[in-house]
């Protein structure tokens, strides 16, 4: 009993309190404020609610303040609480369309304007010294909204907002980060403030058509979101797979929303909103977080703000006047602005508020640069007619799920799982991508069905490559696999197949597609993850061994006919160097073509017996033989290689043959390697033959039905790969390019550039090869086939440079030998046969039969001269001249007997009894 007694005592107590602190108020300096509310909205009338409630909590425990505001609450009549109630501060506005116009009266009579709701980014109160908001500005919220979206793997967002200065201000923003992270922004949808139902309803169809996207950010006014939810609701984008996130303005007046709004059209919803700390003074309220509305909270805290900052104001605030302007006319209109006075008090009120701190019911009331900072964002789920937090964002730009342990950095506790629209939990907008259903070259993509046939499993070396992808990537990317088949088979082809993304079935293609101009028309493709090119494969035939003339292969024809030229060049090269100083090169004519031709081919085998004498013929020879060398050494591992080593010949040289033939080729089904062939090598479509899997590759290859299969490299590879094929089969001919394989997405998608970095990463890590390892292993491998697809015989290329070394060499002796031969023999022609010297032919028909004659001032014709010396009498005394020219000219013909007695005896030796003998010739001298 002693309970209820206590309770009425203090009830009583709190009215008495009350009664005496409006008598006391009545005695108290009076500080008139303006406050401008809508109050046909509900959060103006939430606002009014708290202000009163705030105005009379802070004189009830202050009530020795020798101040006391006096709340002026008005509409919209801001000119009439300046000029005729002369306020010293005005509260408000409300919404930030209006607030531009307080805000420049407020300059004008040089009075703050404090706002509690006017959050659009447009409004700056370091632009405008005499505007101070209270609360937080959009442009805050905008980097938690976009660690939400990347939080959850979103890559395309589309906001609605409506058309008015709120709504307009914070996009630009919004924009600039989402560009940022790499998020697009595909549409925008705006929304009139004064949009019927209907309107509103055509614009979200219109928007669901143009779109894939199905993530969207709402910033807008509690009065036009319910109708949005509502009709958003009606037009079926409040079901599974979408996603709503609406931001600070919006979610802080959820309550009051009418709840057949919030249910069922905003179920799933993700809100945020500044966080409350929890504190005493809010529990004294009766109410709880969850329960409190944040714009009720700022107007309490600014009602506070205000009454501190007018009692710390100089005494007889409540008595300072207006500064009125000198103006000749005078009006009584409440609108003429000229007539507006200054207040006295203005810029210190301002100073004062500025450096007004202390712990208010929305948190730490401390403003900077003229407004609040927000300490920290909670997310939060709607669910029924209730809300669930899911999370927590702070300035570190960090999400975590809850207050208690915020320090895990796992992507998948960033927040709790929310309830989605739909009532599911499937995650929203996952990624839709499109599997190929392959019947053959499964090694790239496999999709089998378990035992109930529900749930296809997918694997393959494109799956792996895509999965190795994802895991590099900076951000999740949630996604789900859609086989492209029907009974283990494909639907259609590979065109069609990528064209379920221009048609908003698929997302994405993951498989082994190609990139080629065509497709990238119509769908953006990530850097290629393979090998690219088509090339075409037909059987080998091994029958090398059994040629008759195998022993010609090692040299190609002109290679021979080349090295033919170079034998006999060479070898006429050194008789006309030889044939004047070396009697091996002399004699008959037949005797010395012979010994051209053999002397120049005995240095096949390195048999020549005739030896030179001649320096060029030395210089000349000594190039000579290091060709032949070569030349005998290449020869020799070529036709050894031909012998010894298996040699695969293919069936078909090249396309022309096969097309001049007439033959049929087949090409893999489904593929663009069709369009190849009928377009870009003019094959007839009805010679084409598709196949599927490598089976029907060997049947149709062994059994004649082709002469060859047109394939990319990769399945050509992994068929070569199998079953010994390598011995059966070859790849062979030109190869047309193309990129190789990549991933396919719409046009424009920001997930492009994205892949494409990660698969560089994947590249430089080397993961590659352990993927090809792990899916295709040894498989696409034929090792050896690359040695036996080289030319069968070495080209004359292979040895121009040698042929050129040994020209050069036998060009310039030959050339030499030549000057110098016509030098010596001009002059002795003129003075031996002057018949001859007025005829430039003769004397070229002189110099020739003198080129056939001995040089018998060469060395090897001279004997080994005896040394002469001046002839003397046995007494000692010198000899005359003339005796000594006497025994000069008797030394001269001693020698040349004796050298025509040496060119008889070896005329007549064994080894030149076929050869006769020629006279020698001697000097009329």
């Amino acid at each position: 009993m002693a309970k209820p007694k206590q309770f009425v005592a203090l009830m009583i107590s709190f009215v008495l309190l009350t009664a005496i602190s409006c008598e006391l108020s009545a005695l108290k300096d009076q500080v008139r404020v303006g406050v401008i509310l809508d109050l046909n909205s509900k959060v103006g009338r939430i606002a009014e609610r708290w202000i009163s409630m705030a105005h009379t909590d802070f004189y009830v425990l202050n009530p020795h303040y020798r101040t006391r505001l006096a709340l002026l609450i008005r509409n919209s009549t801001t000119v009439d609480l300046i000029k005729n109630e002369q306020v010293h501060a005005i509260i408000g506005p409300q919404r930030s369309a209006q607030a531009k116009f307080v805000i420049n009266l407020g300059e004008k009579a040089e009075i703050p304007i404090i706002s509690f709701s006017a959050t659009s980014p447009c409004l700056s109160p370091t632009e405008t010294p005499f505007f101070i908001r209270t609360s937080h500005d959009d442009s805050f919220q905008v980097r938690a909204i976009v660690d939400i979206v990347k939080a959850y793997g979103w890559r395309e967002v589309i906001p609605i907002y409506e058309d008015t200065d709120y709504g307009n201000g914070l996009i630009p923003y919004l924009n600039d980060a989402f560009q940022a992270s790499n998020i697009r922004v595909p549409h925008r949808c705006v929304i009139s403030l004064n949009s019927r139902e209907s309107e509103i309803l055509k614009k979200l169809l219109n928007l669901k058509q143009r779109t894939r996207t199905t993530i969207f950010v709402v910033h807008m006014t509690a009065s036009l979101g319910s109708k949005l939810f509502t009709q958003a609701n009606k037009a079926g984008m409040m079901s599974e797979g979408y996603a709503w996130i609406v931001t600070e303005g919006l979610s802080t007046v959820m309550d009051p929303i009418d709840p057949k709004v919030m249910d069922p059209s905003m179920q799933g919803v993700l809100g945020l909103r500044p966080y409350i700390p929890k504190s005493k003074k809010i529990t004294s309220k009766g109410g709880s977080i969850n329960g409190l509305n944040q714009f009720g909270l700022w107007a309490y805290d600014t009602v506070w703000a205000v009454a501190m900052a007018v009692e710390k104001a100089p005494a007889g605030i409540a008595n300072a006047s207006f500064l009125k302007p000198n103006t000749s006319k005078t009006s009584s209109t409440s609108v003429d602005l000229t007539s507006l006075g200054k207040s006295e008090m203005g810029h210190k009120l301002v100073h004062i508020l500025l450096n007004t701190k202390f712990e208010g019911l929305s948190g730490k009331f401390h403003l900077f640069n003229g407004q609040l900072e927000p300490s920290a964002f909670e997310i939060f789920n709607v669910i029924g007619e209730t809300e669930r937090i899911i999370g927590y964002w702070t300035q570190k730009k960090r999400l975590f799920p809850d207050l208690i342990n915020h320090n895990s950095k796992a992507m998948n506790e960033l927040l709790k799982k929310p309830i989605w629209p739909g009532n599911t939990v499937e995650q929203p907008r996952k990624l839709r991508i499109g599997v190929p259903v392959r019947e053959g070259f499964t090694e790239f993509i496999k999709v089998e069905w378990t035992n109930n046939h529900s749930k296809p499993e997918f694997s393959g070396y494109s799956i792996e490559v895509f999965m190795a992808v994802l895991q590099v990537l900076e951000f999740p990317l949630p996604h789900e696999f859609i086989p492209y088949g029907e009974n283990g088979k494909m639907i259609g082809s590979y065109n069609d197949l990528l064209h379920q993304i221009t048609e908003q079935k698929f997302d994405a293609v993951v498989g082994d597609t190609t990139i080629v101009a065509t497709r990238s028309t119509f769908v953006d493709f990530t850097l290629p993850y393979s090998e690219s090119g088509v090339s075409m494969v037909v059987l080998v035939k091994d029958d090398e061994k059994k040629n008759f003339w195998i022993f010609l292969k090692p040299f190609s024809w002109d290679l021979w006919l080349t090295t033919g030229l170079a034998f006999i060049f060479t070898g006429l090269v050194v008789w006309v160097l030889e044939h004047r100083v070396n009697t091996d090169f002399r004699g008959p004519r037949d005797h010395q073509i012979g010994t051209i031709f053999w002397f120049s081919f005995s240095t096949l085998v390195f048999a020549h017996r005739e030896r030179v004498v001649n320096n060029w013929s030395r210089f000349v020879l000594i190039i000579w033989v290091f060709v032949v060398l070569i030349l005998t050494q290449s020869y020799t591992a070529s036709l050894t290689s031909m012998l010894t080593v298996q040699r695969l010949k293919p069936r078909f040289a090249d396309v022309k043959d096969i097309q001049d033939h007439g033959y049929f080729v087949g090409y893999q089904k489904d593929s663009f390697v069709k369009e190849l062939l009928t377009k870009q090598l003019n094959f007839d479509e009805s010679k084409l033959k598709p196949y599927s899997t490598e089976e029907e590759y060997h049947q149709a290859l062994s059994n004649g039905t082709v002469a060859a299969i047109f394939d990319e490299i990769p399945y050509i590879k992994l068929f070569l790969g199998k079953a010994n094929n390598c011995s059966k089969y070859m790849m062979i001919g030109p190869i047309y390019r193309t990129d190789g394989f990549g991933f396919a997405f719409p046009l424009g998608s920001p997930l492009v550039s994205n892949i494409s970095r990660a698969i560089l990463n994947v590249i430089e890590k080397g993961d590659f090869s352990d993927i090809e390892n792990k899916t295709i292993g040894g498989k696409a491998n034929c090792e050896g086939q690359g040695a036996t697809l080289s030319s069968d015989s070495l080209s004359v290329y292979s040895f121009a440079g040698l042929f050129i070394i040994t020209g050069a060499a036998s060009m310039s002796s030959l050339l030499m030998y030549t000057v110098s031969f016509i030098y010596s023999q001009w002059p002795l022609l003129n003075d031996t046969h002057p018949e001859t010297s007025s005829s430039f032919w003769s004397k070229i028909v002189c110099l020739m039969k003198n080129f056939d004659n001995k040089d018998l001032s060469a060395h090897p014709f001279k004997r080994r001269e005896s040394r002469v010396h001046p002839a003397t009498s046995p007494e000692g005394i010198e000899l005359s001249p003339d005796t000594n020219n006497m025994h000069n000219h008797s030394r001269i013909a001693n020698e040349e007997a004796e050298n025509v007695d040496r060119d008889e005896d070896e005329i007549h030796s064994p080894v030149h009894d076929d050869i006769s003998m020629e006279a020698p010739k001697t000097s009329s001298t």
